[in-house]
């Protein structure tokens, strides 16, 4: 997918991108999978603000993907390739033999009229859903289930994908994009593919509106509050952090903590942890 920039026509446009969006074919959704999606500000049912940074934003429509591929022997068709304003990645339309109809997530390569199965003897090819423990050693696979049943909830935006690397026992080996390895059950589904619309990072928003178009608001620095805001905050002009480290406004640090429980249960699944 190509990446169109603009002339600086205004200081707007300057260094401004957007995607092409190819592979797109057609801007209208299946009404049958849309489904409300309300906006809370970042406030609780309280009114009181939990969340940072959310607000404004187009108004959208949550397209309710499937992601447990628990139709299994149900051979499908890919009918489009659409726009999902709720993630990275596009989406596509699979119309199934039985009339029923789902959006997957689109992975690279896949193309309208390419037929799409699930389950253990499904072919090893693009788009299709298997269990872990039918795919070969090797495979680049991505949407996958951490708890069988459960749905895909690993390798799921724009341009990422694992790897299989080999089995142990009822467990299978699995290389993730962040570099971590770690072991997943075999019963768990995952499709095959890289996912698509990996240009996605390259896009360049080349003005403040764009974000908050997508209901992001602007994050205030810490040294510019005053102390009872801020632990950055305070002192006659411009002043270093004056902590060990710096802090979040909860006081508790910044730019690197872990926050990962220290006996978590699946910790004996990581094989080796991920990248730096």
């Amino acid at each position: 997918m190509a990446i169109r920039k603009y002339k600086p026509t205004t200081n707007g446009r300057r260094g401004m991108s957007t995607l092409e969006n190819e592979e797109i074919t057609t801007a209208t959704p299946t009404k049958s999978l849309l489904k409300k999606k309300t906006k809370t500000g970042g406030r609780n049912n309280q009114g009181k603000l939990t969340v940072r940074h959310i607000g404004g934003g187009a108004k959208r429509k949550y397209r309710v993907i499937d992601f447990k591929r628990n139709k299994i022997g149900v051979t499908g068709r890919v009918a489009s390739i659409e726009y999902d304003p709720n993630r990275n990645a596009n989406i596509a339309l699979i119309n199934y033999l039985d009339g029923e109809k789902k959006y997957i997530i689109a992975p690279k390569g896949l193309k309208v009229g390419a037929i799409i199965e699930n389950g253990e003897n499904a072919d090893i090819k693009v788009g299709n859903a298997l269990p872990l423990q039918s795919i070969p050693v090797g495979t680049v696979i991505h949407c996958i289930e951490l708890n069988p049943g459960s749905g895909a909830s690993l390798c799921r935006s724009a341009g990422t994908s694992a790897q299989i690397l080999g089995r142990e026992g009822k467990y299978v080996l699995v290389r993730l994009q962040s570099g971590e390895t770690r072991k997943i059950l075999g019963s768990c589904m995952a499709t095959i593919g890289v996912v698509g619309n990996e240009d996605y990072e390259l896009v360049n928003l080349g003005k403040a509106g764009r974000k908050r178009h997508m209901g992001i608001k602007p994050t205030n620095r810490g040294s510019v509050m005053n102390p009872n805001d801020h632990p950055h905050g305070g002192g006659e002009g411009r002043a270093p952090v004056g902590r060990k480290s710096p802090m979040t406004p909860w006081g508790k640090p910044a730019l690197g903590y872990k926050t990962r429980k220290n006996k978590k249960a699946s910790d004996k699944l990581i094989v080796s942890r991920r990248k730096k």
